[in-house]
Parts: structure tokens; sequence; C-alpha cells
């Protein structure tokens, strides 16, 4: 039995090895428009954790396990931009609206982890999905969701795998601070842009609409209703 779980975790230590490799490749091509993401990887600061079905509660425990320790290790940090990845094995077949209802399921289980074990809630974020000003929250720190899968109409959502990126807000809070994240949301955008041939029509600033219908990469109508609920909010 000892014998097994270790070569399960041989196994799948050498799977996010190569989960890491192609994550690698795909950020690291001239045309990939996220230049926050090139900076993670570019200081080592991108965690990737290999997850076995978006469709199943499997890995939600350990998922969430790394959320607070990345929320409590981001407080200490003085490096730059920093992105936990979570790919999943599959399914592989998955529409957006699909992808879309699986991403939500998920952070709904890992938000209900986050409340029962008492953690509060980011005080600097909504917790009302509807609200302008919306974040997850995690460790009483504020993350927002990027979903990538293989069937997203968006080029630069598009991956082999269903993949979840959590970010930290604060993180952008502190580059807005700074003087640098409108300049670093310009070149996102242009570079989106060429990309995919068209503007992305769901990004927003922050305050002006809520984040969550961005999560999924999915373009959603003026009356979409996220299907999610913190108990935090009620």
């Amino acid at each position: 039995m000892e014998n097994s779980i270790l070569m399960d975790k041989s196994i799948r230590a050498k799977h996010r090895d190569d989960l890491e490799a192609a994550i690698g490749a795909m950020i690291s091509q001239p045309q990939f428009p996220c230049v926050g993401a090139k900076s993670a990887l570019a200081r080592d600061t991108l965690k990737v954790l290999a997850g076995h079905s978006l469709d199943s509660n499997w890995d939600d425990l350990e998922i969430h396990r790394e959320l607070l320790a990345w929320a409590k290790e981001y407080r200490g940090a003085t490096d730059g931009l920093r992105s936990l990845a979570v790919v999943f094995d599959g399914p592989l077949d998955l529409s957006e609206s699909e992808f879309e209802s699986l991403l939500w399921t998920r952070i709904q289980s890992l938000a209900d982890k986050d409340a029962w074990l008492g953690q509060t809630y980011d005080t600097r974020v909504s917790a009302d999905p509807a609200d302008p000003h919306f974040s997850l929250s995690f460790g009483g720190e504020a993350f927002f969701v990027i979903g990538l899968h293989p069937n997203a109409s968006r080029p630069a959502r598009r991956f082999s795998r269903p993949m979840l990126v959590f970010n930290l807000h604060d993180q952008f809070e502190r580059l807005r601070e700074q003087g640098k994240y409108e300049k670093m949301r310009d070149t996102i955008l242009a570079r989106d842009e060429k990309l995919a041939g068209n503007a992305n029509p769901m990004l927003a600033r922050y305050g002006e609409s809520s984040e969550a219908r961005q999560y999924s990469g999915r373009q959603v109508d003026d009356d979409w209703q996220c299907p999610f609920q913190d108990r935090r909010s009620l």
C-alpha cells in the first residue's frame, strides 16, 4: 500500500513537471498576450498543481490548502506578480457553457470550505457576484480566476486541458498605486486584440462591472446570472 502511494506521488510529480513545461511553452510564445503571466514565469512565481478532473471534488481540499498557503505567503512577499495554476486531466471535450458550469462548481466548493473553516472574507472586496467590486476570498485574501480549456473561443484562453489560474487581487492594486497597472492593461488588451482579431467584449476595469463575468472566458449576455453564492454574504 505504501509503495503504491509513493508510486502515485511520483507519477503525479512527473505529470506536474510536464504540465509546467507545457504552460511555460504557451506563455513564452511571442504572441501570448498576458504580460503578467510572462512576468510570473520569468520570476518563477507561477506555481502549478496537477488535478484529476474538473468535474470531480477529488482535489478540492488540496487546492484549498494551497490557496490558504498562497495567501499567507503573499502577505510577506516582496516579489512581483504571482499565479497559482490548477490543471485538470479533463474533461477535454467541454463546450464553453459546460466549462463555465464546472468552473463555478469548483469555485463554490472551495468557497464553502473557506467559510466552514471560519476564514474571514477580504473586506476590501464584495462577496456578492453581482457587485462591481466582487472578488473571491480565500484565507482572507481576495482572488480572481482565469479559466482556460481546449474549446475556448478566445485564443488566449485555450490550453490542452482545463485550467483555473488563481490571481491575488491585491497585487494588481499595488500596481495601480505604483502607476503601472493601466500601461500593463493596455498592453495586454492590444496584444489580445492582435492575436484574436478583435477586442475581448468581456473585459472591464474592476469596479465597472462584476469580474465574475470574465472568469470562464465565455461571452455572456447582459442578463447573465452568476451561479455562485458565498455563505458569508448571507
